[in-house]
């Protein structure tokens, strides 16, 4: 027994010192733990990665964040007003009436130098004018027939399918009769420009009576601080009165600008009033869609969410 007993002394001693090694390892590993873990670290942490984040950012605004010109502010030209378009609210439509005056304006003052080229006259139909009204637009215009047996090409009236003629019949003999300088498309102007109708509304009424001092302008040029360079090729052609608009409205300049300006908008959008009516429809669809999914959504998950999961242990049996 007490050779048992000695045996045992030595064990119990060397089980003692190895816990207490153990114990000394674990506690030293939760204080690394805990101060690898402690406020100032997560602190430090944080502020270096904050830091970091924002410096990139810097970096990527210093070298691609900044917009570009291709030109001088002189040379773009004097910044156009922000006027309150109504079509362009996300509720309104085109004002018809101005649509009509505006092709007016087009037909009797534009039309002789710039053309519409993507607008048919079947567009108009319905939106501004009559079939009858338009057919007759159409018919004051010759057009390309088809090469006969012949080969050769005869003239016939316009028709609703065909698009509004060019008033030349090349680029070429477009310079040649205005100076050099190529009158643009206007089917597209008011997405092709930047400021949209703001800037051809301001172009068209920003001819002053004579050049403001210290500016200069080449020959033939005539000045306007809206066109680009200050130089354009293109004279002043809305003075009041020069229209006379079928519905009496008075024919300002201001007037015939806004009126025309809004029909070019027409003419690079023709579809914003079926877009924006399209738009409302899918609106109040999607909102009751989602609605209904909603109530769906609780109608399924109302059992799983409801439910309670109740334990009941095992009861041991008795003997």
């Amino acid at each position: 027994m007490l050779a048992r007993s000695a045996l045992c002394v030595p064990s119990r001693a060397i089980a003692r010192q190895s816990l207490g090694k153990t114990t000394t390892r674990a506690s030293s590993t939760a204080a690394g733990a805990e101060s690898a873990s402690s406020p100032f670290y997560l602190t430090l942490t944080a502020s270096l990665a904050t830091a970091a984040a924002a410096g990139s950012a810097a970096w990527y605004y210093h070298l691609y964040g900044q917009e570009a010109f291709a030109s001088t502010p002189a040379e773009e030209g004097l910044h156009a007003t922000q006027y309150p378009w109504v079509h362009e609210r996300f509720n309104k439509t085109f004002d018809h009436g101005a649509l009509r005056r505006g092709f007016q304006v087009y037909r009797e003052v534009c039309a002789s130098c710039h053309s519409l080229t993507r607008v048919p006259w079947r567009s108009f139909v319905g939106t501004m004018h009559t079939v009858d009204e338009m057919k007759a637009f159409a018919e004051e215009n010759e057009y390309d027939t088809e090469p006969n047996d012949q080969g050769e090409i005869e003239k016939r009236p316009g028709k609703l399918s065909d698009y509004i003629p060019s008033p030349y019949k090349n680029e070429e003999a477009a310079r040649a009769a205005n100076g050099g300088a190529l009158p643009p498309d206007l089917s597209l102007i008011i997405k092709g420009r930047h400021g949209g109708c703001n800037y051809v509304f301001s172009l068209l009424t920003g001819y002053p009576d004579e050049p403001p001092a210290g500016a200069s302008v080449a020959e033939g040029m005539n000045f306007n601080p809206y066109f680009p360079g200050t130089g354009i090729a293109m004279g002043r052609v809305l003075f009041d009165g020069v229209v006379e608009y079928e519905d009496g409205t008075p024919a300002t300049t201001s007037q015939m600008a806004k009126d025309v300006v809004e029909f070019l908008n027409w003419t690079a959008e023709p579809e914003m009033d079926d877009r924006k009516k399209m738009g409302v429809k899918s609106v109040a669809l999607l909102t009751g869609l989602f609605a209904i999914s909603v109530w769906i959504k609780r109608y399924k998950w109302a059992p799983i969410k409801t439910r309670k999961i109740v334990y009941s242990p095992p009861v041991a049996p008795r003997r």
